[in-house]
């Protein structure tokens, strides 16, 4: 209950740009499960009000973050926008658990090394959970733009853990939206999943 009223009374203190974001920021994840060119746009403009609200809340890294996924919705729009004007549409693909398992390698790696950095000389909260939910977005982010399907399997995680983070912030309302994008990461999944066996032919156990 004491949850529930905290993020009733989030809601209500949420200014104007903080509701435009929120909206947004669910266009963008809806668009991006139907494979929307649109996604992008949504998602450039959501980013541009959260830099600036977290930056203000000293959640830098989400802050840095939200600042790259900038220009990764201007990348993901160029790169989603020349395949349909060459009339070959990006198709989803899928990387293979080796490749993956050094990809989280190295992300730990650096997320880490970001972490001692921001707790040391920084006035950064929660540092090292911040730096890596912070890291594993920006690979994340980047298999998203690719179109790669395990990507949404990184974003469970990521937001799962984002919870906790918001909740310690007071960051209620987003909270809720992050309960929302992990529930929604795991049918983006099952979507492309879906297209990816059709066009595949491949069993899931297989990817």
């Amino acid at each position: 209950m004491e949850f529930i009223t905290k993020t009733l009374s989030g809601f209500t203190a949420m200014s104007h740009w903080e509701y435009i974001a929120v909206v947004l920021s669910i266009a963008y994840l809806l668009l991006a499960i139907k494979e929307s060119l649109w996604c992008w746009p949504a998602a450039f403009f959501s980013t541009l009000i959260y830099t600036i609200m977290y930056w203000n809340g000293a959640l830098l890294m989400e802050s840095l973050l939200n600042f790259y996924y900038m220009y990764m919705a201007v990348f993901g729009w160029v790169v989603w926008r020349k395949g349909k004007a060459n009339n070959n549409n990006l198709s989803i693909s899928s990387w293979s658990m080796e490749r993956h398992a050094l990809l989280i390698i190295l992300t730990s790696i650096a997320a880490t090394g970001i972490g001692y950095f921001m707790t040391n000389y920084t006035h950064a909260d929660f540092a090292y959970l911040d730096s890596f939910t912070t890291c594993f977005a920006v690979v994340t982010t980047y298999l998203v733009a690719k179109k790669i399907l395990e990507n949404w399997l990184y974003w469970i995680v990521i937001d799962a853990a984002s919870m906790y983070l918001y909740y310690e912030k007071g960051y209620y309302p987003t909270l809720a939206l992050f309960v929302f994008y992990t529930i929604m990461a795991g049918w983006g999944f099952k979507t492309w999943y879906e297209e990816y066996e059709q066009s595949q032919a491949k069993p899931l156990a297989q990817l």
